[in-house]
């Protein structure tokens, strides 16, 4: 937290500007990112969301790759699915805190290094693998439910509307830094739209119709399942497994931006700091995470 509190004393105006413009564009963005995630992992929008704040506030705190964000990920949540359909979502919260541990023992014995041994091909396929993925995942929200509640396209008044829509957003994203870049475009996308829609009662679907987000704070959640060899035959191989995924997109993303920016991210205190925040989450109900 030293470190942390020491870099922001090194900040310009500048920098602090900067940072605050990308938190809130993150934070914006991040919001139906986790809700999505967690109904992907058949789990409640607000269990995403307490893994994105707390997740997100750790590693921030006490990672070692300044401008990696980190919160609920769909790399996991493929995997959780299937935990969570077999066993429920309490084996979940025990399966994260596992992989929390396991993932502070990777950075313990200060295997982080060997992430830099990865071929640059490969971080190629994995940035350009996500972003193909996210793309195919997004045809699901021109979709609604049929009287037989199988899954179809939308009317198409409604498919024009809400293409209009992703159409100006991309655009406003795409154009404005030919403009200035003093403001994120992703930033001004997200506001002006948003208030297009509001100010002219646009009939579409909003961030609120992916589920429900109302609730509180997170709060201390001891896992209930009986503690016994059966409970760790179903958690120890999610928990492997969750832990490989969240390490390899955490420490391949940290390689990424160490490239992007000329400098060097400390690979083992990041793993540290992303086992620590999976312990946290697991035990305030939240579904864990990575960068």
């Amino acid at each position: 937290m030293f470190s942390a509190f020491s870099r922001l004393n090194r900040f310009n105006f500048h920098e602090i500007k900067t940072n605050l413009l990308s938190g809130l564009t993150v934070a914006l963005a991040m919001v139906p990112e986790a809700i999505a995630f967690a109904l992907i992992a058949h789990v409640s929008p607000l269990t995403g969301l307490y893994a994105a704040v707390l997740v997100c506030f750790i590693t921030a705190a006490f990672g070692g790759r300044p401008g990696m964000i980190s919160g609920a990920a769909g790399a996991l949540a493929v995997v959780m699915v299937a935990l969570v359909v077999q066993h429920g979502v309490e084996y979940l919260f025990a399966t994260v805190v596992l992989m929390g541990l396991l993932q502070m023992l990777f950075a313990v014995a200060k295997l982080g290094k060997f992430i830099r041994m990865v071929p640059h091909p490969v971080m190629l396929g994995f940035v350009n693998g996500l972003a193909i993925v996210i793309f195919l995942a997004q045809f699901n929200h021109f979709k609604v439910l049929d009287e037989t509640g199988a899954r179809v396209w939308m009317p198409s008044n409604a498919l024009y509307v809400m293409g209009g829509l992703i159409v100006l957003t991309m655009a406003i994203i795409y154009l404005l830094p030919r403009l200035t870049k003093a403001i994120p475009a992703t930033l001004i996308a997200i506001l002006l739209v948003s208030a297009l829609v509001a100010g002219f009662n646009i009939d579409t679907k909003t961030v609120g119709d992916l589920g429900s987000i109302a609730g509180g704070l997170p709060s201390l959640h001891i896992p209930q399942l009986p503690l016994n060899w059966e409970t760790l035959r179903i958690i120890v191989p999610y928990a492997l497994i969750l832990a490989a995924i969240g390490l390899i997109e955490t420490l391949l993303t940290l390689n990424l931006i160490d490239e992007m920016t000329n400098t060097r991210g400390r690979p083992n205190r990041e793993a540290l700091a992303q086992g620590a925040a999976n312990v946290v989450t697991g035990f305030f109900g939240g579904m864990g995470g990575c960068a």
